[in-house]
């Protein structure tokens, strides 16, 4: 088990949520705004154990998941009998996650954007092989030689020539936030999704990569119907901590649950955080439906 999980406290806590319900329910009453459950997914390197596809994908939906945001994979046959057996099962592959950071699309050079451009089509085909209709991408990183203008540039000019085939294929692409010092505010996160103008590129908002320069609430009321999925995460500002469960750090869950029921979202929500074993895995579920109902606490 994992150092940041406390096994005593979630005993206690399983304890309370199998044999207190009603109590807890008064206890949360006047903290539960009664919203509309978002689903929940857990991401497939984060599934505890080495068993099969089946035994994984059982187990996630066993911790109380509902679906799975997975990986590309080069086999496309493996990634429909994946995606097909998911379906089956009741936990659904969602999304499919690529980083791009290999090979990202700011870069200046043609060989690394060659690169990039076969590996974006190679995970657009394995989200629509697993009957998925969205794909993460890290769209930008700007670095010592890579301005942020030119990474701005660059990164929209290289995935243009994408967008034909993510329509083709059903899926969006999705870009990412996250600490690759990109798209630092909500108006440019906004403003780099519009300048696409197309509907299949939106926004993949991680709610724990603002915490450390910025509020998660503000950025989702500024970006409204542009997020198309939503990874959580929570954040410590004190010692720059980012790998703490759901309401340990300083994500303030109610008014970012508040944020997105204002922009109609009921879209899924996927966990991002070290691994851990099943008891890891099924308190991050049961904290994962605290922020769902909008609950101020998860005790």
């Amino acid at each position: 088990m994992q150092a940041e999980f406390n096994r005593r406290n979630f005993i206690k806590g399983a304890a309370l949520a199998a044999g207190a319900v009603a109590m807890a329910g008064r206890v949360h009453a006047a903290d539960d705004p009664g919203y509309k459950p978002l689903p929940k997914a857990v991401q497939w390197g984060k599934i505890p154990g080495e068993g099969t596809d089946e035994e994984k994908i059982k187990l996630a939906k066993a911790c109380g998941m509902d679906g799975i945001e997975a990986y590309p994979m080069e086999d496309l046959e493996a990634a429909k009998v994946r995606g097909a057996l998911s379906r089956e099962i009741g936990c659904p592959i969602h999304a499919v996650t690529y980083g791009g950071w290999g090979a990202p699309m700011s870069d200046p050079g043609d060989k690394v954007i060659a690169k990039g451009h076969a590996e974006i089509e190679n995970a657009l085909r394995t989200t629509h092989a697993m009957g998925a209709d969205t794909m993460l991408l890290v769209p930008a990183v700007v670095t010592d030689r890579v301005g942020y203008k030119e990474a701005w540039e660059n990164s929209q000019k290289n995935i243009r020539p994408m967008l034909p085939l993510a329509e083709e294929l059903g899926v969006v692409i999705a870009v990412e936030n996250v600490w690759n010092k990109f798209l630092l505010s909500p108006l440019e996160f906004a403003a780099y999704v519009d300048e696409f103008d197309s509907p299949w590129l939106q926004a993949y908002f991680d709610i724990g990569n603002v915490v450390i320069f910025g509020y998660p609430e503000d950025w989702i009321r500024t970006l409204g119907s542009r997020i198309r999925r939503v990874q959580i995460k929570d954040f410590k500002r004190e010692g720059y901590e980012w790998n703490k469960l759901p309401y340990e750090g300083d994500v303030n869950h109610r008014e970012v649950r508040k944020a997105l029921a204002e922009i109609g979202y009921e879209g899924w929500v996927t966990e991002e955080f070290p691994g851990g074993d099943e008891a890891w895995l099924r308190e991050l579920s049961r904290r994962m439906d605290c922020f769902s109902q909008g609950e101020r606490r998860c005790s």
